[in-house]
Protein backbone atom coordinates (compact mmCIF):
# COMPACT_ATOMS: atom_id res chain seq x y z
CA UNK A 1 0.00 0.00 0.00
CA UNK A 2 1.40 3.58 -1.50
CA UNK A 3 1.96 5.27 2.37
CA UNK A 4 2.13 9.39 2.09
CA UNK A 5 5.34 11.28 2.85
CA UNK A 6 3.46 12.82 5.52
CA UNK A 7 2.14 10.27 7.37
CA UNK A 8 5.23 8.48 7.59
CA UNK A 9 7.42 11.40 9.56
CA UNK A 10 3.79 11.62 11.91
CA UNK A 11 4.57 7.68 12.48
CA UNK A 12 7.99 8.44 13.60
CA UNK A 13 7.25 10.84 15.30
CA UNK A 14 4.50 8.93 17.37
CA UNK A 15 7.29 5.97 17.72
CA UNK A 16 9.48 8.45 18.80
CA UNK A 17 7.81 10.31 21.21
CA UNK A 18 6.64 6.71 22.99
CA UNK A 19 9.93 5.30 23.36
CA UNK A 20 11.33 8.38 25.02
CA UNK A 21 8.12 7.98 27.73
CA UNK A 22 9.11 4.72 27.88
CA UNK A 23 12.89 5.21 28.70
CA UNK A 24 11.57 8.51 31.58
CA UNK A 25 9.27 6.01 32.79
CA UNK A 26 11.72 3.47 33.14
CA UNK A 27 14.42 5.66 34.29
CA UNK A 28 11.82 7.71 36.89
CA UNK A 29 11.09 3.78 38.30
CA UNK A 30 15.27 3.36 39.15
CA UNK A 31 15.62 6.57 40.75
CA UNK A 32 12.60 6.21 42.95
CA UNK A 33 13.13 7.95 46.25
CA UNK A 34 16.51 9.16 45.20
CA UNK A 35 15.77 12.76 45.60
CA UNK A 36 13.04 12.47 47.95
CA UNK A 37 16.11 11.59 50.40
CA UNK A 38 18.10 14.51 50.35
CA UNK A 39 18.25 15.15 53.00
CA UNK A 40 16.01 14.17 55.22
CA UNK A 41 14.75 14.92 58.60
CA UNK A 42 16.35 11.80 59.53
CA UNK A 43 19.46 13.43 58.51
CA UNK A 44 19.06 17.02 60.45
CA UNK A 45 18.19 15.38 63.49
CA UNK A 46 21.31 13.65 63.82
CA UNK A 47 23.59 16.61 63.09
CA UNK A 48 21.19 18.31 65.65
CA UNK A 49 22.13 15.74 67.98
CA UNK A 50 26.05 15.64 67.31
CA UNK A 51 26.42 19.60 67.54
CA UNK A 52 24.01 20.35 70.15
CA UNK A 53 25.99 17.29 72.32
CA UNK A 54 28.37 18.94 75.19
CA UNK A 55 32.14 18.82 74.23
CA UNK A 56 34.54 17.82 76.58
CA UNK A 57 36.97 20.41 75.48
CA UNK A 58 35.02 23.70 75.17
CA UNK A 59 37.98 25.50 73.68
CA UNK A 60 38.63 23.04 71.00
CA UNK A 61 37.15 23.97 67.77
CA UNK A 62 34.51 20.91 66.53
CA UNK A 63 35.29 19.74 63.22
CA UNK A 64 31.82 18.97 62.95
CA UNK A 65 32.22 16.88 59.57
CA UNK A 66 28.88 16.11 57.64
CA UNK A 67 27.57 14.65 54.65
CA UNK A 68 26.49 17.22 51.89
CA UNK A 69 23.36 16.66 49.83
CA UNK A 70 25.83 16.30 46.85
CA UNK A 71 26.89 13.37 49.29
CA UNK A 72 23.77 12.14 49.95
CA UNK A 73 22.94 12.30 46.56
CA UNK A 74 25.66 10.05 45.15
CA UNK A 75 24.53 7.23 47.96
CA UNK A 76 20.90 7.26 46.87
CA UNK A 77 21.94 6.74 42.89
CA UNK A 78 24.30 4.16 44.57
CA UNK A 79 21.47 2.63 45.88
CA UNK A 80 18.80 2.73 43.25
CA UNK A 81 20.96 1.68 40.77
CA UNK A 82 20.15 -2.02 39.27
CA UNK A 83 23.76 -3.80 40.04
CA UNK A 84 25.85 -4.98 37.30
CA UNK A 85 27.68 -7.10 39.19
CA UNK A 86 26.32 -9.39 42.13
CA UNK A 87 28.60 -9.61 45.09
CA UNK A 88 31.13 -8.79 42.92
CA UNK A 89 30.63 -11.10 39.91
CA UNK A 90 31.01 -9.53 36.45
CA UNK A 91 28.83 -10.15 33.85
CA UNK A 92 31.05 -10.04 30.80
CA UNK A 93 32.95 -13.03 30.48
CA UNK A 94 35.96 -11.03 29.00
CA UNK A 95 35.56 -9.05 32.46
CA UNK A 96 35.75 -12.07 34.28
CA UNK A 97 38.81 -13.57 32.46
CA UNK A 98 40.65 -9.71 33.35
CA UNK A 99 39.85 -10.55 37.08
CA UNK A 100 40.71 -14.10 37.10
CA UNK A 101 43.95 -13.27 35.39
CA UNK A 102 44.72 -10.49 38.11
CA UNK A 103 44.14 -13.16 41.11
CA UNK A 104 46.08 -15.51 39.70
CA UNK A 105 48.84 -13.02 39.56
CA UNK A 106 48.56 -12.06 43.25
CA UNK A 107 48.72 -16.09 44.34
CA UNK A 108 52.12 -16.23 42.29
CA UNK A 109 53.26 -12.92 44.08
CA UNK A 110 52.08 -15.04 47.57
CA UNK A 111 53.91 -18.59 45.75
CA UNK A 112 57.17 -16.28 45.41
CA UNK A 113 57.01 -14.90 49.06
CA UNK A 114 56.68 -18.57 50.24
CA UNK A 115 58.91 -20.23 48.60
CA UNK A 116 61.23 -17.72 49.14
CA UNK A 117 60.84 -17.77 52.99
CA UNK A 118 60.72 -21.76 52.83
CA UNK A 119 64.28 -21.78 51.21
CA UNK A 120 65.71 -19.32 53.32
CA UNK A 121 64.36 -18.90 56.68
CA UNK A 122 61.61 -22.04 57.23
CA UNK A 123 60.94 -22.38 60.68
CA UNK A 124 62.13 -19.06 61.41
CA UNK A 125 59.80 -15.77 63.21
CA UNK A 126 61.02 -13.69 60.72
CA UNK A 127 61.93 -13.39 57.23
CA UNK A 128 64.62 -10.46 56.10
CA UNK A 129 64.34 -10.87 52.06
CA UNK A 130 67.43 -8.62 51.36
CA UNK A 131 69.90 -10.71 53.20
CA UNK A 132 67.90 -13.98 52.61
CA UNK A 133 68.13 -14.86 56.47
CA UNK A 134 65.67 -15.50 59.32
CA UNK A 135 65.70 -14.21 62.59
CA UNK A 136 63.90 -15.43 65.82
CA UNK A 137 61.30 -13.56 69.05
CA UNK A 138 62.37 -16.33 71.17
CA UNK A 139 65.15 -18.76 70.98
CA UNK A 140 63.95 -21.61 69.77
CA UNK A 141 60.59 -19.32 67.74
CA UNK A 142 57.26 -19.35 68.41
CA UNK A 143 55.71 -19.91 64.24
CA UNK A 144 55.18 -16.52 64.07
CA UNK A 145 55.69 -16.24 60.49
CA UNK A 146 54.14 -19.34 59.35
CA UNK A 147 51.28 -19.56 61.54
CA UNK A 148 50.25 -16.30 60.15
CA UNK A 149 50.26 -17.28 56.58
CA UNK A 150 48.34 -21.13 56.75
CA UNK A 151 44.88 -19.49 56.14
CA UNK A 152 46.16 -17.29 53.10
CA UNK A 153 47.76 -20.67 51.55
CA UNK A 154 44.63 -22.67 52.08
CA UNK A 155 42.64 -19.60 50.75
CA UNK A 156 44.47 -19.20 47.50
CA UNK A 157 45.14 -23.27 47.15
CA UNK A 158 48.34 -23.43 47.34
CA UNK A 159 47.52 -26.43 49.25
CA UNK A 160 51.66 -27.85 48.35
CA UNK A 161 52.70 -25.13 50.05
CA UNK A 162 50.03 -25.15 53.15
CA UNK A 163 51.00 -28.86 53.79
CA UNK A 164 54.88 -28.07 53.67
CA UNK A 165 54.26 -24.88 55.99
CA UNK A 166 51.48 -26.95 58.61
CA UNK A 167 54.53 -30.27 58.67
CA UNK A 168 56.92 -27.65 59.45
CA UNK A 169 55.08 -25.97 62.07
CA UNK A 170 53.47 -28.86 63.60
CA UNK A 171 57.01 -30.73 63.54
CA UNK A 172 59.32 -28.34 65.46
CA UNK A 173 57.36 -25.97 67.24
CA UNK A 174 56.23 -26.10 71.16
CA UNK A 175 55.19 -22.95 73.23
CA UNK A 176 57.12 -25.07 76.11
CA UNK A 177 59.91 -22.42 76.26
CA UNK A 178 61.79 -19.28 78.43
CA UNK A 179 60.84 -16.44 76.47
CA UNK A 180 58.54 -13.34 76.76
CA UNK A 181 56.57 -12.16 73.53
CA UNK A 182 54.30 -9.10 72.68
CA UNK A 183 50.94 -10.79 73.77
CA UNK A 184 49.25 -8.61 71.13
CA UNK A 185 50.80 -9.38 68.32
CA UNK A 186 51.18 -13.37 69.30
CA UNK A 187 47.23 -13.01 69.69
CA UNK A 188 46.61 -11.75 66.72
CA UNK A 189 49.08 -13.38 64.28
CA UNK A 190 49.64 -16.64 65.64
CA UNK A 191 46.91 -17.87 67.97
CA UNK A 192 44.59 -15.96 65.26
CA UNK A 193 46.55 -17.73 62.31
CA UNK A 194 46.26 -21.27 64.61
CA UNK A 195 42.36 -21.07 64.61
CA UNK A 196 41.56 -20.02 61.28
CA UNK A 197 43.98 -22.52 59.76
CA UNK A 198 41.99 -25.03 62.10
CA UNK A 199 38.82 -23.59 60.69
CA UNK A 200 39.45 -23.26 56.60
CA UNK A 201 41.29 -26.79 56.80
CA UNK A 202 38.20 -28.42 57.86
CA UNK A 203 38.28 -28.15 61.73
CA UNK A 204 39.82 -31.55 61.79
CA UNK A 205 43.65 -31.12 62.46
CA UNK A 206 43.86 -31.84 66.18
CA UNK A 207 47.64 -30.98 66.04
CA UNK A 208 46.92 -27.37 65.18
CA UNK A 209 43.87 -27.02 67.70
CA UNK A 210 46.31 -28.76 70.18
CA UNK A 211 49.01 -25.46 69.33
CA UNK A 212 45.73 -23.03 69.62
CA UNK A 213 44.99 -24.30 73.15
CA UNK A 214 48.51 -24.65 74.63
CA UNK A 215 48.78 -20.74 73.19
CA UNK A 216 45.75 -19.58 74.54
CA UNK A 217 46.15 -21.11 77.78
CA UNK A 218 50.06 -19.37 77.88
CA UNK A 219 48.89 -15.99 77.05
CA UNK A 220 45.62 -15.97 79.32
CA UNK A 221 48.50 -16.08 82.19
CA UNK A 222 48.80 -12.37 81.32
CA UNK A 223 44.95 -11.56 82.43
CA UNK A 224 45.97 -12.18 85.90
CA UNK A 225 46.56 -8.88 86.74
CA UNK A 226 44.90 -7.10 90.02
CA UNK A 227 42.65 -5.21 87.80
CA UNK A 228 42.18 -7.68 84.58
CA UNK A 229 44.42 -5.50 82.23
CA UNK A 230 47.03 -7.18 80.48
CA UNK A 231 50.51 -5.97 80.59
CA UNK A 232 51.93 -5.68 77.01
CA UNK A 233 53.67 -8.46 77.15
CA UNK A 234 53.52 -12.24 77.77
CA UNK A 235 56.02 -14.82 79.68
CA UNK A 236 55.67 -18.21 77.92
CA UNK A 237 56.08 -20.33 80.91
CA UNK A 238 54.54 -17.87 83.61
CA UNK A 239 53.21 -19.29 86.88
CA UNK A 240 53.46 -15.91 88.48
CA UNK A 241 51.09 -12.74 88.82
CA UNK A 242 52.49 -10.52 85.61
CA UNK A 243 53.23 -6.72 86.67
CA UNK A 244 51.62 -4.04 84.16
CA UNK A 245 51.86 -0.19 84.97
CA UNK A 246 51.02 0.89 81.42
CA UNK A 247 49.29 -0.71 78.50
CA UNK A 248 48.24 0.07 75.10
CA UNK A 249 44.71 0.53 74.56
CA UNK A 250 44.21 -1.41 71.17
CA UNK A 251 46.82 -3.84 72.28
CA UNK A 252 44.66 -4.96 75.57
CA UNK A 253 41.19 -4.18 73.35
CA UNK A 254 42.57 -6.51 70.34
CA UNK A 255 42.85 -10.01 71.95
CA UNK A 256 38.80 -11.08 72.16
CA UNK A 257 37.78 -12.28 68.62
CA UNK A 258 40.80 -14.87 69.19
CA UNK A 259 39.96 -15.84 72.68
CA UNK A 260 35.97 -15.88 72.49
CA UNK A 261 36.41 -18.29 69.19
CA UNK A 262 38.75 -20.36 71.32
CA UNK A 263 36.66 -20.51 73.77
CA UNK A 264 33.74 -21.52 71.48
CA UNK A 265 35.71 -24.23 69.97
CA UNK A 266 36.71 -25.85 73.57
CA UNK A 267 33.86 -25.01 75.63
CA UNK A 268 36.16 -23.48 77.88
CA UNK A 269 34.38 -19.82 78.52
CA UNK A 270 35.86 -19.32 82.19
CA UNK A 271 39.68 -19.57 80.76
CA UNK A 272 39.24 -18.10 77.84
CA UNK A 273 36.13 -15.70 77.59
CA UNK A 274 35.51 -14.52 81.14
CA UNK A 275 38.95 -12.34 81.20
CA UNK A 276 38.48 -11.20 77.50
CA UNK A 277 35.03 -9.83 78.83
CA UNK A 278 36.27 -8.74 81.55
CA UNK A 279 38.58 -6.32 79.64
CA UNK A 280 35.73 -5.08 77.52
CA UNK A 281 33.82 -3.94 80.80
CA UNK A 282 36.11 -2.40 82.01
CA UNK A 283 37.07 -0.17 78.87
CA UNK A 284 33.17 0.38 78.30
CA UNK A 285 33.28 1.80 82.02
CA UNK A 286 36.22 3.70 82.11
CA UNK A 287 35.87 7.60 81.28
CA UNK A 288 36.41 8.53 77.53
CA UNK A 289 35.97 12.04 76.69
CA UNK A 290 33.20 11.76 73.98
CA UNK A 291 33.55 8.10 73.55
CA UNK A 292 36.89 8.46 72.40
CA UNK A 293 39.51 6.56 73.97
CA UNK A 294 43.40 7.63 74.88
CA UNK A 295 46.01 5.49 73.28
CA UNK A 296 46.92 4.61 76.85
CA UNK A 297 45.39 2.67 80.14
CA UNK A 298 46.43 2.54 83.68
CA UNK A 299 46.39 -1.64 84.21
CA UNK A 300 46.39 -0.34 88.21
CA UNK A 301 42.66 1.20 87.83
CA UNK A 302 41.84 0.41 84.58
CA UNK A 303 41.31 3.76 83.71
CA UNK A 304 42.46 5.73 80.53
CA UNK A 305 45.40 8.32 80.80
CA UNK A 306 43.74 11.31 80.55
CA UNK A 307 47.36 12.63 79.21
CA UNK A 308 47.18 10.33 75.93
CA UNK A 309 46.57 11.37 73.01
CA UNK A 310 43.54 10.11 70.98
CA UNK A 311 43.82 8.88 67.75
CA UNK A 312 42.88 6.05 65.41
CA UNK A 313 46.27 5.02 64.24
CA UNK A 314 48.52 3.40 66.10
CA UNK A 315 47.48 2.12 69.57
CA UNK A 316 44.15 3.00 69.05
CA UNK A 317 43.56 1.64 65.58
CA UNK A 318 41.64 -1.70 66.54
CA UNK A 319 39.87 -0.82 69.52
CA UNK A 320 37.42 0.53 67.64
CA UNK A 321 37.62 -2.12 65.02
CA UNK A 322 36.85 -5.10 67.26
CA UNK A 323 33.96 -2.76 69.00
CA UNK A 324 31.93 -3.54 65.65
CA UNK A 325 33.47 -7.10 65.10
CA UNK A 326 32.43 -8.30 68.43
CA UNK A 327 28.97 -7.38 67.38
CA UNK A 328 29.49 -9.44 64.27
CA UNK A 329 31.35 -12.68 65.37
CA UNK A 330 28.29 -13.52 67.90
CA UNK A 331 25.52 -13.14 65.29
CA UNK A 332 24.82 -9.28 66.18
CA UNK A 333 23.56 -11.02 70.12
CA UNK A 334 25.28 -8.49 72.04
CA UNK A 335 23.89 -5.35 71.13
CA UNK A 336 26.28 -3.39 73.91
CA UNK A 337 29.13 -3.95 71.41
CA UNK A 338 27.33 -1.78 68.68
CA UNK A 339 26.45 0.55 70.94
CA UNK A 340 29.82 1.46 71.81
CA UNK A 341 31.24 1.04 68.46
CA UNK A 342 27.64 4.12 67.11
CA UNK A 343 28.43 6.14 70.02
CA UNK A 344 32.14 6.11 69.52
CA UNK A 345 31.92 6.63 65.55
CA UNK A 346 29.76 10.26 66.92
CA UNK A 347 32.54 11.35 68.50
CA UNK A 348 34.67 10.48 65.34
CA UNK A 349 33.00 12.38 63.12
CA UNK A 350 32.95 15.63 65.80
CA UNK A 351 36.55 15.71 66.71
CA UNK A 352 38.48 13.98 64.41
CA UNK A 353 37.20 13.95 60.72
CA UNK A 354 38.17 16.82 58.77
CA UNK A 355 38.57 18.10 54.95
CA UNK A 356 41.96 19.35 53.89
CA UNK A 357 42.37 23.25 52.69
CA UNK A 358 43.37 22.30 48.87
CA UNK A 359 41.98 19.27 47.68
CA UNK A 360 38.78 19.03 49.99
CA UNK A 361 40.21 15.50 50.78
CA UNK A 362 38.38 13.77 54.13
CA UNK A 363 41.00 12.71 56.59
CA UNK A 364 41.13 11.36 60.28
CA UNK A 365 43.72 13.89 62.56
CA UNK A 366 44.20 13.43 66.06
CA UNK A 367 43.91 14.85 69.08
CA UNK A 368 47.23 15.86 71.06
CA UNK A 369 48.77 17.43 74.07
CA UNK A 370 46.01 16.66 76.02
CA UNK A 371 43.93 16.82 78.59
CA UNK A 372 43.48 20.12 76.40
CA UNK A 373 43.78 19.28 73.26
CA UNK A 374 44.90 20.85 70.01
CA UNK A 375 44.19 19.15 66.57
CA UNK A 376 46.68 17.96 64.73
CA UNK A 377 46.47 16.68 60.86
CA UNK A 378 48.20 13.53 60.94
CA UNK A 379 47.17 10.38 59.22
CA UNK A 380 48.92 7.02 59.81
CA UNK A 381 48.25 4.46 57.01
CA UNK A 382 46.75 2.47 59.73
CA UNK A 383 44.07 4.66 59.58
CA UNK A 384 43.03 3.04 56.54
CA UNK A 385 41.23 0.26 58.13
CA UNK A 386 38.47 2.88 58.80
CA UNK A 387 36.28 3.20 55.63
CA UNK A 388 36.03 -0.54 55.36
CA UNK A 389 34.86 -0.63 59.14
CA UNK A 390 32.45 1.76 58.01
CA UNK A 391 31.21 0.25 54.97
CA UNK A 392 31.07 -2.77 57.20
CA UNK A 393 29.17 -1.49 60.01
CA UNK A 394 26.65 0.38 57.59
CA UNK A 395 25.33 -3.02 55.89
CA UNK A 396 26.44 -5.98 58.43
CA UNK A 397 28.67 -7.08 55.56
CA UNK A 398 25.71 -7.26 53.12
CA UNK A 399 26.06 -5.95 49.68
CA UNK A 400 24.06 -2.83 48.89
CA UNK A 401 21.73 -4.82 46.39
CA UNK A 402 20.40 -6.87 49.07
CA UNK A 403 19.35 -3.83 51.16
CA UNK A 404 15.86 -1.86 50.30
CA UNK A 405 16.91 1.58 50.09
CA UNK A 406 14.19 2.46 52.67
CA UNK A 407 15.99 0.23 55.01
CA UNK A 408 19.46 2.26 55.27
CA UNK A 409 18.89 4.60 57.87
CA UNK A 410 20.21 8.00 57.78
CA UNK A 411 23.65 7.09 60.11
CA UNK A 412 24.05 3.84 57.59
CA UNK A 413 24.48 6.44 54.75
CA UNK A 414 26.60 8.96 56.22
CA UNK A 415 28.78 5.72 57.32
CA UNK A 416 28.53 4.87 53.33
CA UNK A 417 30.13 8.86 52.06
CA UNK A 418 32.34 8.79 54.76
CA UNK A 419 34.08 5.27 53.96
CA UNK A 420 33.91 6.35 50.17
CA UNK A 421 35.93 9.82 50.83
CA UNK A 422 38.30 8.05 53.30
CA UNK A 423 39.37 5.31 50.80
CA UNK A 424 39.92 7.97 48.67
CA UNK A 425 42.64 9.33 50.67
CA UNK A 426 43.90 6.59 51.87
CA UNK A 427 44.16 6.13 47.35
CA UNK A 428 45.30 9.22 47.24
CA UNK A 429 48.74 8.55 49.33
CA UNK A 430 49.72 6.08 46.62
CA UNK A 431 48.69 7.98 43.75
CA UNK A 432 50.72 11.01 44.63
CA UNK A 433 53.83 9.23 45.89
CA UNK A 434 56.62 8.65 43.10
CA UNK A 435 56.97 4.87 43.25
CA UNK A 436 52.91 4.40 43.94
CA UNK A 437 53.30 3.30 47.19
CA UNK A 438 52.38 5.13 50.29
CA UNK A 439 54.34 6.44 53.34
CA UNK A 440 53.90 4.81 56.84
CA UNK A 441 51.80 8.20 57.67
CA UNK A 442 51.17 11.64 56.33
CA UNK A 443 50.17 15.17 57.49
CA UNK A 444 47.80 17.18 55.78
CA UNK A 445 47.46 20.62 54.57
CA UNK A 446 45.00 22.06 57.11
CA UNK A 447 44.33 25.33 58.38
CA UNK A 448 45.55 23.79 61.79
CA UNK A 449 49.20 22.44 60.12
CA UNK A 450 51.82 25.61 61.17
CA UNK A 451 53.79 26.12 57.73
CA UNK A 452 54.40 23.76 54.69
CA UNK A 453 57.44 23.17 52.71
CA UNK A 454 56.96 22.23 49.57
CA UNK A 455 59.54 19.66 49.57
CA UNK A 456 57.29 17.42 51.79
CA UNK A 457 54.51 17.24 49.75
CA UNK A 458 54.12 13.90 48.29
CA UNK A 459 52.66 15.55 44.96
CA UNK A 460 53.22 19.22 43.83
CA UNK A 461 50.04 20.46 43.75
CA UNK A 462 48.54 17.74 46.41
CA UNK A 463 47.18 17.94 49.89
CA UNK A 464 49.65 15.16 51.39
CA UNK A 465 52.85 15.16 53.25
CA UNK A 466 55.41 13.03 54.25
CA UNK A 467 58.04 14.28 56.50
CA UNK A 468 61.62 12.24 56.12
CA UNK A 469 60.91 10.35 58.93
CA UNK A 470 57.64 8.90 57.44
CA UNK A 471 58.59 8.14 53.94
CA UNK A 472 58.89 4.17 54.99
CA UNK A 473 56.42 1.27 53.82
CA UNK A 474 56.14 -1.45 55.49
CA UNK A 475 53.68 -2.87 52.58
CA UNK A 476 50.66 -2.56 54.89
CA UNK A 477 47.22 -3.90 53.99
CA UNK A 478 44.82 -1.18 55.44
CA UNK A 479 43.77 0.57 52.31
CA UNK A 480 43.59 -2.38 49.75
CA UNK A 481 41.38 -4.18 53.00
CA UNK A 482 38.79 -1.06 52.75
CA UNK A 483 39.15 -1.45 49.24
CA UNK A 484 38.04 -4.98 49.12
CA UNK A 485 35.35 -4.33 51.57
CA UNK A 486 33.71 -1.52 49.84
CA UNK A 487 33.61 -3.37 46.49
CA UNK A 488 32.11 -6.42 48.33
CA UNK A 489 29.27 -3.76 49.73
CA UNK A 490 29.05 -1.15 46.96
CA UNK A 491 30.19 -3.74 43.80
CA UNK A 492 31.68 -0.38 42.57
CA UNK A 493 34.43 -1.80 40.14
CA UNK A 494 36.47 1.48 40.50
CA UNK A 495 37.86 -0.16 44.25
CA UNK A 496 39.06 -2.95 42.44
CA UNK A 497 41.16 -0.97 40.11
CA UNK A 498 42.18 1.26 42.26
CA UNK A 499 43.86 -1.71 44.26
CA UNK A 500 45.11 -3.62 41.07
CA UNK A 501 47.21 -0.18 40.91
CA UNK A 502 48.75 -0.49 44.22
CA UNK A 503 49.38 -4.31 43.19
CA UNK A 504 51.18 -3.12 40.75
CA UNK A 505 53.47 -0.74 42.30
CA UNK A 506 53.96 -3.56 44.88
CA UNK A 507 55.58 -5.68 42.19
CA UNK A 508 57.17 -2.51 40.38
CA UNK A 509 59.24 -1.77 43.73
CA UNK A 510 59.17 -4.44 46.46
CA UNK A 511 59.89 -7.16 44.56
CA UNK A 512 62.93 -9.06 44.94
CA UNK A 513 64.21 -12.40 43.70
CA UNK A 514 64.00 -13.75 47.07
CA UNK A 515 60.88 -12.58 47.92
CA UNK A 516 59.26 -8.99 48.88
CA UNK A 517 60.66 -5.87 51.13
CA UNK A 518 59.81 -2.77 52.26
CA UNK A 519 60.98 0.57 51.39
CA UNK A 520 63.15 3.09 53.27
CA UNK A 521 61.74 5.61 50.85
CA UNK A 522 58.44 5.99 48.72
CA UNK A 523 59.45 9.37 46.95
CA UNK A 524 62.91 7.82 45.67
CA UNK A 525 62.88 6.47 42.51
CA UNK A 526 64.37 3.65 42.19
CA UNK A 527 63.80 2.95 46.14
CA UNK A 528 65.70 1.19 48.74
CA UNK A 529 65.26 -1.71 50.53
CA UNK A 530 64.19 -2.63 54.05
CA UNK A 531 65.93 -6.06 55.06
CA UNK A 532 62.46 -7.10 56.69
CA UNK A 533 59.32 -8.17 55.38
CA UNK A 534 56.91 -8.33 57.60
CA UNK A 535 54.29 -11.22 58.18
CA UNK A 536 51.51 -9.57 57.26
CA UNK A 537 52.61 -8.47 53.70
CA UNK A 538 51.19 -12.16 53.22
CA UNK A 539 48.93 -12.65 55.85
CA UNK A 540 47.18 -9.93 55.12
CA UNK A 541 47.92 -7.67 52.31
CA UNK A 542 48.24 -10.33 49.33
CA UNK A 543 45.29 -11.99 50.93
CA UNK A 544 42.88 -9.09 50.70
CA UNK A 545 44.21 -7.89 47.01
CA UNK A 546 43.65 -12.05 46.46
CA UNK A 547 39.95 -11.49 47.65
CA UNK A 548 39.41 -8.59 46.09
CA UNK A 549 39.97 -10.01 42.92
CA UNK A 550 38.19 -12.80 43.41
CA UNK A 551 34.44 -13.30 41.72
CA UNK A 552 33.68 -16.37 43.67
CA UNK A 553 32.77 -14.84 47.14
CA UNK A 554 35.04 -16.84 49.08
CA UNK A 555 34.60 -15.53 52.61
CA UNK A 556 31.39 -13.86 52.85
CA UNK A 557 31.24 -11.05 54.92
CA UNK A 558 28.07 -12.12 56.25
CA UNK A 559 29.15 -15.26 57.78
CA UNK A 560 32.69 -14.46 59.31
CA UNK A 561 34.50 -11.92 60.60
CA UNK A 562 37.96 -10.72 60.16
CA UNK A 563 40.71 -10.46 63.03
CA UNK A 564 42.74 -7.18 62.88
CA UNK A 565 45.44 -9.78 61.40
CA UNK A 566 42.81 -10.36 58.34
CA UNK A 567 42.34 -14.05 59.86
CA UNK A 568 38.77 -14.56 58.84
CA UNK A 569 36.89 -16.61 61.56
CA UNK A 570 33.22 -17.98 61.58
CA UNK A 571 30.46 -16.19 63.11
CA UNK A 572 29.11 -18.01 65.87
CA UNK A 573 25.83 -17.97 68.77
CA UNK A 574 26.62 -18.66 72.49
Amino acid sequence: MFTLPGRRRTRRVLLLSLGLVCWWLVYRWQQRGTTSYVPSAEYSALLTARATRPSPWPTLPSMQWHATPADHLEIAHLLNQQPRQRSGKPTAASTAGLWHTRKMQVRRAAQHTWQAYAHNALGCDEYNAVSRTGTNHTSRGTGYFIADVLDSLLIMGLHEEYTEARNALVGFLTFDQRGTVSLFETTIRVLGGLLAAYHWSGEQDAELLRLAVDLGERLACSFNTSTGIPPETAVLRSNGMPFALVSSTAEVATLQLEFRYLAKLTGRSADFRTPVDRISRLLREAHKPDHLAPIYVDARTASFVPSADIRLGSRGDSYYEYLLKQYLQTRRTEPHFLADYQDAMEGVKKHLVARSTHLNLTFVGELVDMPEPRFSPKMDHLVCFLPGNLALGATMGRPLHHIAPRLLDAAAREDLVLARQLAETCVRMYADSPTGLAPELVHVRHHTLPSIDPGDLLHPSGDLLAYPADRHSLLRPETVESLFILWRITGEVRWRELGWRVFEAFERWARLREGYAGLRDVTEVPPRRIDRLETFWLAETLKYLYLLFDDEDAVPLTQYVFNTEAHPLPMFAW
